[in-house]
């Protein structure tokens, strides 16, 4: 319980930073450098391309159904090819991928290619929960399971809200290690703009840098089973003093071993069992 409580008391000074929201039809705010360059290149270049586009076509078909109708056209001409047109319609089209595919590739890179990294987790996904490890910080390790609907705290929200979240210090590089127990899971965190697949005997790896403390939130984006919705990620990026505080109260409660013990919060809801038959189990 002073484990619980020493991680509710860091957090409750966080406010929720990247979360869905039930009036909102646009990417999430972006609070990592890789984000803002996807929100910019989704904002500032795809939207008024696909704008321009969708336009364009719709004032194609407009001037085809006035012009070339029935009664405006009385006697359809006979011509079935015409170079100058296939040749626009050609030219064009490659023309747009070129000037999206240039900056597109540039992202990737960024995403891909991972820069000077502060910190690894690891994160092993498990039908239906994640289990974390700290392998610079004496191999800290838990699982992070879904709060039940029925256990929800003020302040949590029911299918994103997790008993033990990942924690890490804003401002530095952190590198996420994904893979999977069982079958393939995905891991990702919108508000950071990274998704990668955690599948069974690989080592997947990708990074992010959480710019403000606060909570954020993300779900497996895999189709994992029948608990698929039910294995949510929730990361509570800190300052680096309260994450070693952090750090610290994980050592002491565990009598200085690096394992988080079990927590008084059920699994998951619905209740499930992973591949095998096994309960799911909180080291």
């Amino acid at each position: 319980m002073a484990l619980l409580s020493g991680t509710a008391a860091l957090a409750a000074d966080l406010p929720v930073l990247g979360a869905p929201h039930p009036d909102r039809i646009d990417l999430q705010d972006a609070y990592s450098p890789v984000m803002h360059d996807i929100r910019a290149f989704h904002d500032h270049l795809l939207l008024p391309i696909i704008a321009a586009v969708t336009a364009l076509v719709l004032l194609l078909l407009l001037w085809v159904m006035v012009r070339y109708n029935a009664a405006a056209n009385k006697t359809p001409r006979k011509f079935t090819h015409n170079v100058l047109v296939e040749v626009i319609w050609t030219v064009i089209p490659v023309a747009i991928l070129v000037v999206i595919a240039v900056p597109s590739f540039k992202l990737l890179y960024k995403q891909d290619v991972l820069p000077a990294i502060d910190m690894t987790v690891k994160a092993t996904g498990n039908q239906w929960y994640w289990s974390y490890e700290y392998p610079d910080s004496d191999g800290i390790s838990f699982d992070s399971n879904l709060v039940k609907k029925e256990e929800i705290k003020p302040g949590q929200t029911y299918l994103l809200s997790v008993d033990n979240p990942l924690v890490v210090p804003v401002d530095k590089n952190i590198r996420v290690i994904a893979t999977a127990a069982d079958v393939i899971h995905a891991y990702t965190v919108p508000a950071f703009g990274f998704k990668i697949d955690a599948v069974p005997g690989r080592l997947n790896e990708i990074w992010f840098r959480a710019e403000k403390p606060g909570i954020y939130y993300g779900q497996c984006s895999e189709l994992c089973g029948k608990d698929h919705a039910y294995m949510p990620i929730e990361v509570h990026a800190m300052a680096q003093q309260d994450f070693d505080a952090w750090v610290a109260s994980k050592k002491t409660a565990s009598g200085g071993a690096a394992v988080i013990p079990a927590v008084e919060t059920a699994p998951a809801a619905p209740a499930a069992e992973p591949a095998g038959g096994a309960p799911a189990k909180t080291r």
